[in-house]
């Protein structure tokens, strides 16, 4: 079966960094959509980044653009994403997610995820 296992989160001051990995199993990691969601205590679960197979093409929500980066390596079957300048806002559990469709960033849309890890960012 499909397995997501993320690693990396913790607490770090507004205006640190954090960089998240996902390990994937289980599919054709090379030729799946990959990306984070993430969701704060009250909050709908919220797309934040996604990575096409080739590693080619990026998507990011508004609200991390330019602070955030998504990245594959298709040997090892993981994924990444570094976070920069982090804010108080940034708070959340992080998910990764496996298998979107390219455009189609709703979470009910997903299919596999993660188990999530907790970011926290003090101010």
């Amino acid at each position: 079966q499909v397995q997501l296992v993320e690693s990396g989160g913790g607490l770090v001051q507004a205006g640190g960094s954090l960089r998240l990995s996902c390990a994937a199993s289980g599919l054709t990691f090379s030729r799946t959509v990959m990306g984070w969601f993430r969701q704060a205590p009250g909050k709908e679960r919220e797309f934040v980044a996604a990575i096409n197979w080739r590693g080619i093409n990026t998507y990011y929500a508004d609200s991390v653009k330019g602070r955030f980066t998504i990245s594959r390596d298709n040997a090892k079957n993981t994924v990444g994403l570094q976070m920069n300048s982090l804010k108080p806002e940034d708070t959340a559990v992080y998910y990764c997610a496996a298998a979107l469709n390219w455009g189609s960033w709703y979470y009910t849309s997903v299919p596999y995820w993660g188990q999530g890890t907790q970011v926290t960012i003090s101010s």
